[in-house]
């Protein structure tokens, strides 16, 4: 290999190193913990949730029959959210704000306002429908996602951890 070639190798290896480590921090800003939860749509708690698209519905630690961490990061719960796209889909986002998390080191839960997650404290407003996207504010870091299915008659949700 030629000098130049060496130095062109370094420069796009660099570059790919900091793409990824940029989108690592962009979606992955609130710690990992073990979700592994499943409702059941007979369940007269969520049955809005079910037959309802832009609805959502807020699980907390009272909800530790459902399964693992069902209280979110810090016990700030946990948003599952109707996206009404294809049948059965849905959207579980952390309630931490990751804004806060990052700038203040502050676990703050957002609140829920329709199809929006509203941090009291910084104010950022995060779309549900749109994978929990900072809409206006402070805020540049979408919610944790976690990863969902339907099946029969069930909602699973489940990170990689």
């Amino acid at each position: 290999m030629s000098g130049s070639n060496v130095k062109i190798f370094f420069i796009i290896t660099s570059a790919l190193l900091l793409t990824m480590s940029c989108d690592r921090e962009k979606n992955e800003v609130i710690p990992d913990i073990t979700i592994d939860f499943t409702i059941n749509c007979s369940d007269p708690e969520f049955f809005d949730l079910y037959y309802s698209p832009g609805i959502s519905a807020l699980i907390s630690s009272s909800h530790r029959h459902l399964g693992i961490g069902t209280g979110g990061f810090d016990n700030n719960g946990i948003i599952i959210y109707n996206t009404g796209l294809q049948g059965f889909e849905y959207a579980a986002f952390d309630r931490t704000c990751p804004h806060c998390y990052v700038t203040e080191s502050a676990s703050v839960a957002v609140n829920i306002d329709g199809v929006y997650a509203i941090c009291p404290r910084c104010t950022t407003n995060y779309a549900l429908g749109a994978s929990g996207l900072p809409q206006t504010g402070p805020g540049q870091y979408y919610l944790k996602n976690y990863q969902t299915g339907y099946t029969g008659q069930s909602l699973r949700v489940w990170n990689r951890k």
